[in-house]
């Protein structure tokens, strides 16, 4: 007769833990204390480390970032994230607002006719222009 249950061997995660602990330390990485946040953006979710544990070999070019992460919608942290955003991000912002726009329902860009500047005639200042 045959058995019908199966040995299984359940693998612990202490084992991994240290070869990867043995594996950073062999390439040098070192902790990065002043983080206060980490932030990795992917299309339109951003993968959100708050209580990070950052370490970095720059020779490796390497980083680890350690935590549970949170992925949170870009809409939904841009506001406190703006600040952090430096010059050489300008262009990504620049296709989130156009992103952004083009979820926008039409009539909310359609712009009144009233807010148009009257165009001057060559030789009247612009009070005259205003008269007529």
């Amino acid at each position: 007769m045959f058995n019908k249950w199966k040995k299984v061997v359940h693998k612990t995660t202490t084992k991994d833990d240290k070869k990867l602990r043995s594996t950073l330390k062999r390439i040098g990485v070192n902790a990065i204390p002043t983080i206060e946040e980490v932030n990795i953006f992917k299309d339109e979710f951003v993968i959100q480390f708050l209580n990070r544990k950052v370490q970095a070999s720059i020779a490796a070019n390497t980083w680890v970032v350690s935590d549970a992460p949170q992925t949170k919608k870009l809409q939904d942290i841009l506001r406190s994230i703006l600040n952090q955003l430096g010059p050489d991000n300008l262009d990504n912002l620049r296709k989130l607002a156009e992103q952004f726009q083009k979820q926008t329902p039409a009539s909310a860009t359609v712009q009144d006719d009233d807010d148009e500047v009257p165009e001057l005639v060559a030789g009247e200042t612009f009070e005259e222009g205003q008269k007529s």
